[in-house]
């Protein structure tokens, strides 16, 4: 925990045409020759991100992409690529240049902004050499906040920085993971199995982080294997407020926290704080509805090697077949960016955490699930429901276990029974 997450970052991306100064300017902003300069057009061929901080935004990711104006058949893949970005970004600055003005390609990234709802900033590079920029004339056609400035001399760069404090939007800064449900001197058991999956010497983002969030709220963070749990439980002298489980282990864990106790698991916890809990407690109930030969897309926020019982690639694939009484079409896709074009073609999207994502991006992959009429849901969300434990790991959340009451068939084991119990190890 000693470097802010990326995902947890304000994500801010320059966009332009080629030679408008992006690189530049990133170099000017972050005080270092982070980017490739060079006056040859097109130097900048795929988004490069620099974490830094701005005060008082706090930690940043600055993206800066190809030019807008990239020619050819692999200047055409440039730019898609570019605007991809914009499906995890909070904030858009538009350089220009000022010998070239404005027009088509400047339009089109407002649009395309405005249409997601992420703020946009002019910026007329390049004053040395232009000294009065028309920005005034450009702001009638593109109506957003502008600044002048030379990423050359360094010429109004502060301005820029204030304009992105100004500018950010209000409501980037991620949720509490777990602080809304705790209070000051409360106890909070994290369950966290230590198996082949586990990083050497380390605990998984998601661990680190909730435990971060436990300590930033005044509260106590006790740590345990999944054989542990009962043992701490028994020689606490109040019962904790929280159990928090992997969900490689709900089932012992939820067996052994008393009824009383709220449950949860890190995925479920995740779910909420990177995106929408109850769009993928709704989502959960496709999992029943799956036959043989349906196609089932895992989508996973980062490239990793999968090991020998991966859970992505090789339990829950096996699970989801067992529900469906057969084969199923499983493809995954790897990585950052918007998920693929084709989703009609899917009955079932199954996320991972999203740990490596920030909100705007996971909630941007959830929205384009919803408008090809995709059901999705996480694993963390998915083990639960077959374990037959999604109610009880929903305990904290009543706007999620409302959604379970909407439907009289129910989600939870108390109304919707899980006919996979039988094949998960007890």
């Amino acid at each position: 925990m000693n470097a802010t997450p990326r995902g947890q970052r304000l994500h801010i991306a320059l966009f332009g045409r080629r030679n408008a100064g992006k690189s530049s300017l990133i170099n000017a902003l972050t005080g270092q020759e982070t980017a490739i300069v060079a006056d040859v057009p097109g130097t900048t061929t795929d988004p490069v991100s620099k974490a830094m901080e701005i005060l008082p935004l706090g930690p940043v990711m600055l993206i800066d992409t190809a030019g807008l104006d990239d020619v050819g058949y692999l200047g055409d893949l440039r730019v898609k690529k570019s605007l991809a970005v914009l499906e995890k970004t909070d904030l858009v600055v538009l350089v220009v240049d000022p010998g070239q003005g404005t027009g088509s390609f400047e339009t089109d990234v407002l649009s395309r902004s405005q249409a997601r709802g992420i703020p946009v900033i002019g910026v007329a590079n390049k004053c040395d050499l232009y000294p009065n920029p028309p920005v005034g004339a450009w702001a009638a056609a593109l109506p957003v906040p502008w600044v002048v400035v030379s990423a050359r001399t360094g010429q109004g760069i502060d301005r820029l920085k204030r304009a992105l404090v100004e500018h950010a939007p209000k409501d980037w800064t991620l949720p509490t993971i777990v602080g809304d449900l705790i209070a000051p001197g409360d106890t909070v058991v994290l369950v966290i199995p230590i198996d082949k999956a586990a990083p050497k010497g380390r605990l998984i983002l998601p661990q680190q982080q909730v435990i971060r969030d436990v300590l930033e709220h005044d509260a106590v963070a006790v740590m345990v294997k999944e054989r542990e749990l009962r043992h701490a439980l028994a020689g606490m002298t109040r019962p904790p407020r929280l159990v928090v489980t992997d969900a490689s282990a709900y089932l012992k864990a939820a067996a052994d926290t008393p009824p009383d106790v709220l449950f949860t698991s890190f995925s479920i916890l995740f779910a909420r704080f990177k995106g929408d809990l109850n769009t993928l407690v709704a989502g959960a109930k496709a999992v029943d509805g799956l036959r043989p030969g349906d196609k089932v897309l895992i989508a996973e926020a980062c490239t990793h090697h999968p090991i020998e019982d991966d859970i992505g690639r090789v339990k829950i694939p096996r699970w989801l077949r067992q529900v469906a009484g057969g084969e199923l079409v499983f493809e995954v896709v790897a990585g950052g960016g918007p998920l693929p074009d084709n989703l009609a073609a899917y009955r079932l999207i199954v996320h991972c955490g999203g740990c490596m994502l920030n909100r705007r991006e996971m909630l941007s992959r959830l929205m384009q699930a919803r408008e090809a009429g995709v059901p999705v849901v996480n694993y963390g969300v998915l083990m639960a429901h077959m374990h037959g434990v999604l109610r009880r790991a929903l305990s904290p959340f009543p706007a999620a276990l409302a959604v379970l009451g909407e439907d009289p068939e129910g989600l939870g084991e108390e109304i919707w029974p899980c006919h996979l119990a039988k094949y998960i190890p007890q």
